[in-house]
Formats: structure tokens, C-alpha cells, sequence
């Protein structure tokens, strides 16, 4: 397993994390998602994961991610 952390941009309520937590847990191999609004940070658990993958799937969910 390995954990990534991403900073999201535009966040600002929990709808906006429960969006971007399903988008991100939909992705084949993740097996954990967390994510804090006040911060905007981002962990992704799981194996063979890419950037580019949970950046499209929080891209899907309205926002935008850089790695932390």
C-alpha cells in the first residue's frame, strides 16, 4: 500500500469533501480516502495509483489537486 497526499483547492463545505471523497474512492485500487476541509489535504490509500488519476477524479468532483 502506499499513501499519497494532495492539497485541494476549492472546498468549502462537506458536501464538497463527500464529493471528492466518492470520486476518489471509485478509483480501482484505492482502498482509503480521508479528507480535511479546513486544510484542503487530501490522503489516498491504496496501490498502483496515480497522480494523474486522483487529480482527474477530483477534477470530476469540481475542484483541483497538487500534490503536497
Amino acid at each position: 500500500m502506499q499513501t499519497q497526499t494532495y492539497v485541494v483547492t476549492g472546498m468549502t463545505c462537506q458536501h464538497c469533501v463527500t464529493s471528492v471523497t466518492e470520486e476518489v474512492g471509485e478509483l480501482d485500487g484505492v482502498t482509503s480516502v480521508d479528507v480535511d476541509l479546513d486544510s484542503g489535504r487530501l490522503q489516498v490509500t491504496g496501490q498502483d495509483v496515480t497522480a494523474e488519476q486522483v487529480q482527474a477524479a477530483v477534477a470530476e468532483a469540481g475542484y483541483s489537486a497538487d500534490p503536497a
